[in-house]
């Protein structure tokens, strides 16, 4: 398997099939997004709901995500916390994630209404082609963290460091630990000023401390998971 970092919480799993996870692309598509088979969404904030509507590929993302997807004539795949579907190949298990969930539609914001209720906030443990990877989603800390690695055994953990929003450098160091899994990838950070961080210092201080990797990816690029 393939991972490509498109930036903030967007990545592409590049296997037997495409899986485009929380389509926010600030820094481009990088050709990525037309050739998705697939699109997860961990929530419906919009710097993770991102181009899901214009991109009209199949969806899975919580239950009200979907409800509201499907007006919008995109095709998904509902779920909720707790359970898996497998699809075309893939399986996904929608795990818990510490955050909130609104819907910030336009039209909504032109009649000065309320944002709506988008669900809970998710993370998804994605398996494909023999490797499992655990996509945090925004969250916070916390010890049942340690139940993704007993039950689902991730390959990588991609884990939010940005702070204010989602767990900080420090709390992922302890997610990362909980989780286990041996290859470690941050996300959610230095996309806007409010969310700089260094990642190299959560690298070394990461690989200092457990037998743990990091890999640090700029927008764009590409490693790959065997």
């Amino acid at each position: 398997m393939k991972i490509k970092w498109l930036g903030h919480a967007c990545f592409l799993l590049d296997g037997s099939k495409k899986i485009l996870i929380d389509p926010y692309m600030p820094f481009g598509n990088f050709g990525c997004a037309d050739k998705a088979d697939l699109v997860a969404v961990t929530h419906a904030h919009s710097d993770h709901l991102g181009e899901t509507i214009k991109l009209r590929k199949t969806t899975i993302c919580h239950n009200e995500l979907s409800n509201y997807l499907r007006r919008k004539g995109v095709d998904t795949i509902p779920m909720n916390l707790g359970g898996s579907i497998e699809t075309e190949g893939v399986r996904f298990t929608m795990v818990p994630a510490l955050h909130s969930s609104s819907i910030e539609d336009d039209e909504a914001i032109e009649l000065e209404m309320p944002p709506m209720y988008g669900g809970t906030a998710a993370g998804f443990v994605i398996k494909m082609d023999g490797v499992s990877v655990y996509h945090a989603g925004d969250t916070g800390l916390f010890s049942d963290m340690k139940l993704i690695h007993d039950l689902y055994h991730p390959d990588v953990a991609i884990l939010p460091i940005g702070d204010k929003y989602t767990m900080g450098p420090s709390e992922a160091m302890v997610a990362a630990e909980f989780v286990g899994a041996p290859l470690v990838i941050p996300m959610h950070y230095n996309t806007f000023p409010v969310l700089n961080q260094d990642a190299a210092a959560f690298k070394a201080a990461i690989e200092r401390v457990t037998d743990m990797k990091v890999a640090v990816m700029n927008p764009g690029e590409e490693i790959t998971v065997d």
